[in-house]
């Protein structure tokens, strides 16, 4: 994240103390908190809000539940969502959470006594005007719900813009489920349009099958596109004549949320998914996949970057001098913190939307700034992603340093 800062900032000459600034985080907070388990011992859990800014509005990020959460990973993942916003012109800040532990080894109500008493130790952060979480790895609606009871019933009064991603009889906004893979496919099919690529010829391979990967495999599957692999955890599967996303899904559902044993392909490695003669490699499982050990053998036309960071900075250079076209995190999986805002105001707003105007909004959103980083990237001749920081950062900066003048300004008393 800071390696892209730094170009984007150089060619803004941002001012050192701003950029000192936007490097940081406004805020970190260490959180410790034990709860009873279901066997009566009692163990300590150890968590973390950090929020990287708050120019553009309240700060917006996911609570993650993984045994490998730690500050440096949650500041960096805070600072994403700052540009992430700013990219698509959300008027929300960045920030994000997260809890050491493993949620597969919890029980439901070991799960909520760990997010309520979480939300207990964070509830003078949290606030709709203040900051927004929603869920990311490892929670979901019933851990939104739960923050979102325990927040209210710790100010006297139900407040359900505290937090978005909930279940929809909570406050939930319809098209939160699906929206980060909705987003990742009207990115996709807007990079396909950019290289005069049909639909209907296109081939595309998805690395992950969680949400996004998922939802990305659907849309892409009705839109025509051949999905000849995807992969979860647990294994890899292509089909040259292309995957039945439908009948996959249904099996996936079947099959304990995992696509492993799927009979209608053929088994592959994991690495070898992402090397595969396509047109559209969409990563959208971890960070750090493509790096410089393998960028040289990437044959992908277009990367559309479904999980945050999954091509290393060093891998950077190499995919644009092979002509690849990468569309980058902060606007390929924007979907989702778009959705939550629209969650945001509806609450706020005291509004219900129907579905076709949340799925109309969103793609005007997402083709906005599919557009405004396309004409940026060629204004400064840059890759997409350097444009995509050149914006948030210019964002960001110039409502920051409004802001430092308008404190720094002298106060006169009244006579």
């Amino acid at each position: 994240m800071i390696d892209r800062f730094n170009i984007a900032a150089d060619i803004l000459n941002l001012d050192e103390s701003i950029r000192q600034k936007l490097q940081r985080p406004e805020k970190q907070i260490v959180v410790n908190f034990a709860i009873t388990l279901d066997n009566g011992t009692i163990q300590n859990f150890e968590g973390y809000r950090v929020i990287h800014n708050t120019a553009l509005g309240p700060s917006k990020g996911g609570i993650r539940y993984d045994l490998a959460v730690n500050l440096d990973e949650v500041k960096a993942l805070a600072a994403w969502m700052t540009w992430k916003s700013a990219v698509t012109g959300i008027p929300f800040g960045g920030a994000k959470g997260g809890i050491i532990c493993d949620p597969r080894t919890l029980s439901k109500s070991e799960l909520e006594k760990i997010t309520r008493a979480y939300t207990k130790a964070l509830a003078d952060i949290f606030g709709p005007e203040k900051d927004v979480p929603a869920p990311d790895m490892g929670t979901g609606p019933d851990e939104m719900g739960w923050l979102m009871d325990e927040f209210s019933l710790v100010h006297g009064k139900t407040i359900h813009a505290v937090v978005t991603g909930k279940h929809l009889h909570s406050g939930g906004s319809l098209g939160r489920v699906e929206a980060t893979g909705r987003g990742v496919s009207i990115i996709t099919l807007l990079a396909l349009q950019k290289l005069r690529l049909r639909p209907a010829r296109s081939t595309v391979a998805i690395q992950g099958f969680g949400n996004v990967g998922l939802h990305s495999a659907l849309f892409l599957f009705e839109k025509g596109l051949k999905v000849v692999a995807v992969s979860d955890v647990s294994e890899a599967f292509y089909n040259p004549d292309g995957l039945n996303i439908p009948e996959l899904i249904l099996y996936y559902n079947l099959n304990n949320k995992s696509i492993k044993g799927y009979p209608n392909s053929v088994a592959i490695k994991h690495e070898e998914l992402l090397l595969l003669d396509i047109d559209v490699l969409i990563p959208a499982a971890k960070e750090d996949v493509i790096t410089q050990k393998n960028a040289n053998a990437i044959r992908a036309k277009i990367i559309v970057e479904g999980a945050n960071g999954p091509v290393s900075s060093d891998a950077d250079k190499i995919l644009h001098d092979n002509n690849v076209l990468v569309v980058p995190d902060i606007l390929a999986n924007a979907g989702g913190v778009t959705v939550s805002y629209f969650e945001w105001l509806q609450n706020s707003l005291l509004e219900s939307w129907r579905i076709h105007q949340i799925n109309t909004r969103l793609e005007d959103i997402l083709e906005k700034g599919f557009e405004t980083v396309f004409r940026i990237a060629l204004k400064h001749n840059v890759t997409p992603r350097i444009a995509a920081y050149v914006i948030a950062l210019q964002k960001v900066a110039d409502t920051q340093s409004v802001k430092e003048v308008a404190l720094e300004a002298p106060k006169y008393r009244q006579n």
